[in-house]
């Protein structure tokens, strides 16, 4: 069986305080000749467990992403959380952990809970990995401006717009994973940008509207972006829908149906209607000249 180093939690954003989990399972698993992984829910436990909406800050998808890209995580197990949360917490650890996926080290927060009720702690983890024979690191909280990193605090900043001081506590921008869909060629045809043109996935975070320095990569390349999050107000036959679409700065081409990851840097403006498309399309030229300036001064 695979030998397996294995970083216990949600991770929702992949934040710094992740990061300390994960940066240590890729340290204990390069000691044990093992494999870096994270153990991970399909959903929100925080949502089920209270049943109330809780946006997350990522997908899963980017949430694997995140973690195999500044972390060197190299699997990701997802497991459904209506089955984890019927488990006893011991079947959790003995049969699970151990015996199907061969776990040799395990690391958690300091705030784990896990089984049914949510019986399992870190001090009963820790318990159980020793009488079996498994290494267990228990990471305490991580702080940042004297604030205790979490995804809770970072919700709020994307949600308010403050996406630079997200990217603090995130480590990383806050990123978007989407295949382009077809918008309206607005963009393209009124403003002369190309544009992509993204949704949110339902219960992820919408960003507080408004337009966004961004960046755009696809097909190994990346670009600046001029990105609108909102309702599009100044279109005519805007349907109230939220959108994500992003003006792509010096680059032709058609990327329908392309994936595309794209980072939100800085909130530029608030989302407003203007007058007529001309205005518009004025705006988004010194938002493009703004965002040119930005990256040129924060590569």
């Amino acid at each position: 069986m695979t030998k397996r180093v294995i970083a216990l939690g949600f991770f929702d954003g992949v934040h710094l305080g992740h990061g300390a989990l994960l940066q240590r399972v890729k340290e204990r698993a390069d000691q044990l000749e093992a494999v870096p992984c994270a153990f991970t829910f399909d959903r929100s436990p925080a949502a089920v467990i209270t049943g109330q909406t809780v946006p997350l800050l990522s997908a899963v998808e980017d949430r694997i992403w995140l973690m195999r890209q500044y972390y060197g995580i190299q699997e990701a197990v997802v497991a459904p959380f209506d089955a984890m949360q019927r488990m006893d917490w011991q079947d959790f650890i003995t049969n699970y952990l151990v015996g199907e996926l061969g776990v040799v080290h395990v690391v958690a927060g300091h705030d784990f809970h896990f089984g049914y009720m949510g019986q399992g702690n870190p001090e009963r983890l820790k318990a159980k990995c020793a009488e079996l024979g498994v290494g267990c690191d228990i990471i305490q909280k991580i702080e940042r401006d004297g604030i205790t990193i979490s995804s809770t605090y970072i919700r709020n900043l994307v949600a308010q717009g403050e996406l630079e001081r997200a990217a603090q506590f995130l480590g990383h921008p806050h990123i978007l994973t989407q295949q382009v869909g077809h918008g309206k060629g607005i963009g393209h045809s009124a403003l002369g940008f190309p544009t992509v043109n993204l949704r949110i996935p339902q219960r992820v975070i919408v960003p507080a509207f408004g337009v966004y320095a961004t960046r755009v990569w696809f097909d190994g390349q990346h670009r600046c972006a001029v990105t609108n999050v909102g309702v599009r107000p100044t279109v005519a036959d805007n349907d109230g829908r939220i959108t994500v679409e992003g003006f792509i700065l010096d680059f032709s081409g058609d990327l329908y149906s392309h994936t595309v990851r794209m980072e939100f840097h800085k909130r530029l403006r608030g989302e407003r209607k203007f007058p007529t498309m001309e205005a518009l399309a004025e705006e988004i030229r010194r938002n493009a000249q703004q965002t040119r300036e930005y990256f040129a001064q924060n590569n």
